[in-house]
């Protein structure tokens, strides 16, 4: 029995074919983007790349999927081993610097984009290089109780200076909130082609298409 036999009696073979096949680049590998790259590939995603080049610290261990033995290694590193151990995907790990000067290097071989980013100079990069080379790119976000995840043509930066902040509130249920409703806008645009965007609120629990 496939690893994957309750997803495909949920998808239905051409769509996890489509899955397995698909080349998804996860800019960041912290809250939002370790647990949507281990969503994705507990869904069936087999060509996964993850770039991050920061290293685990204890504050992360209540929202990201790591261990307390993991604490000063490469977060792309460990996330790649352990679904590699957990499950046998086999994730590309890039634990570099995405910066305007090295997009095409790291982002090239993308047919979707994931930028979790948590700064605004690499999400524009990320979304600069997306639009010039016309790929699909999710961009998701946190602010306090709200969260975003949406699409690149209808995406704004937020800010235009380096503003990669470590100190903020930040619930769990907010991150697998976002989480989720990111992997399932992204497996419903390779099902449909369909670019859904989304709004979040933890407090509510309300999760709200977005039309712009």
């Amino acid at each position: 029995m496939s690893i994957f036999f309750h997803e495909q009696l949920y998808r239905s073979n051409a769509v996890m074919t489509k899955l397995k096949n698909y080349r998804v680049t996860i800019c960041g590998a912290g809250a939002l983007g370790a647990n949507i790259a281990e969503n994705l590939a507990r869904s069936g995603f087999d060509k996964l790349t993850v770039i991050d080049r920061d290293r685990i610290e204890e504050r992360n261990l209540s929202t990201q999927p790591y261990y307390r033995s993991d604490v000063g290694a490469f977060k792309a590193k460990i996330l790649a081993n352990n679904l590699y151990r957990a499950i046998g995907t086999k994730v590309d790990a890039k634990t570099k610097e995405l910066t305007p000067a090295n997009t095409n290097q790291l982002l090239q071989d993308s047919q979707l984009i994931v930028d979790v980013f948590d700064n605004s100079v690499a999400r524009q990069a990320v979304k600069d290089y997306a639009e010039q080379l016309n790929i699909p790119c999710l961009h998701a976000g946190l602010s306090a109780d709200y969260a975003e995840v949406i699409w690149n043509e209808v995406y704004r930066v937020p800010s235009e200076v380096n503003d990669d902040v470590c100190d903020y509130p930040l619930a769990r249920n907010l991150v697998m909130l976002t989480v989720a409703v990111a992997c399932e806008a992204i497996i419903s645009f390779i099902a449909t082609a369909e670019q859904r965007n989304f709004t979040i609120t933890l407090k509510d629990l309300t999760v709200q298409s977005l039309f712009l």
